[in-house]
């Protein structure tokens, strides 16, 4: 059965956008099929709309799967595993962004720090060289700390203070 258009053209665009994300194509078109349609559907059917392998289409649910932007469900019934996409769009992107925090920022918040250890004790590590490491550092160290902040921060407050805008720093620099 053909997608709706508009199904298939934020699909495609979706696919393109997660290759540069650096996530696999089909992993990416995945997601948006099952987040566009927002109804579980199984490995078969996912392999056959968007014309993959079945075997592409099980190794990508595995990855969204561990993204946890896909969950896995049963249907009484039927011995087949189905998957559903988050539904709710600020779940998605929360989830988008804590899952990337994880593997991008972590990582290399712990390099960083490793870094500045060494240059501390390493007499050969030019000051310059010391002084970027740390001030990356610190930066770094600063947004994620901001960042854990926002997140605890109620939703609902959190989307009035977005919905604000600039007009969140006029209000600061008027103090």
């Amino acid at each position: 059965m053909p997608l709706p258009q508009v199904i298939e053209k934020v699909v495609l665009h979706w696919g393109e956008m997660g290759a540069r994300w650096g996530v696999n194509r089909s992993v990416a078109q995945i997601h948006a099929l099952l987040w566009l349609t927002g109804r579980p559907m199984n490995a078969e059917e996912i392999a056959e709309t968007l014309g993959i392998a079945r075997s592409n289409a099980s190794t990508s649910l595995e990855e969204l799967q561990t993204y946890r932007l896909v969950t896995l469900i049963h249907t009484i019934g039927d011995r087949r595993n189905y998957y559903e996409a988050k539904g709710d769009t600020w779940d998605v992107v929360q989830t988008i962004v804590d899952e990337r925090k994880k593997r991008e920022i972590d990582p290399t918040l712990e390099v960083l720090r490793a870094a500045r250890d060494l240059a501390e004790t390493d007499p050969t590590t030019p000051p310059d060289v010391k002084q970027r490491v740390t001030e990356m550092l610190g930066f770094m160290e600063r947004m994620t700390g901001w960042y854990e902040q926002m997140r605890r921060v109620p939703k609902p407050t959190l989307q009035r203070l977005i919905k604000m805008g600039t007009g969140v720093a006029r209000l600061i620099a008027s103090r």
